[in-house]
């Protein structure tokens, strides 16, 4: 249970890293103190002045709205895919593996490319 709760935390603080602006500046304020602080929701609701139902509420909103976005652009984890693809031709640069180095940056161009004329139809 805590780490399930630690990966959401984690995942949300990631997702608000990128649709962050999307939210309320108190959905904002809620997810930084739950996700950042490590507040519990009675902790959010006195830090807010708002019940601890409202604090749930606003929440499971915020977390919600972060999904739709992602799920609608896909922002977070095409970063992920080029992030992990990053180091992964790092290390190979590092062995000296410079077939696979350059096959991994190319895979890199096109996750990019295809995820961005993927948008250009919306």
């Amino acid at each position: 249970m805590v780490k399930e709760d630690l990966n959401r935390k984690v995942d949300l603080a990631f997702l608000a890293a990128f649709y962050g602006g999307m939210l309320t500046e108190k959905q904002r304020r809620i997810l930084s103190l739950y996700c950042e602080e490590d507040l519990s929701l009675g902790e959010i609701a006195e830090e807010v002045g708002i019940s601890r139902q409202a604090a749930h509420e606003s929440l499971t909103r915020a977390a919600e709205k972060l999904s739709e976005m992602e799920s609608a652009l896909g922002v977070a984890e095409r970063f992920r895919k080029i992030d992990s693809g990053l180091e992964s031709a790092l290390d190979a640069l590092n062995c000296k593996d410079y077939p696979r180095a350059e096959s991994l940056l190319k895979e890199m161009l096109t996750i990019e490319t295809e995820e961005s004329s993927d948008r250009s139809w919306r």
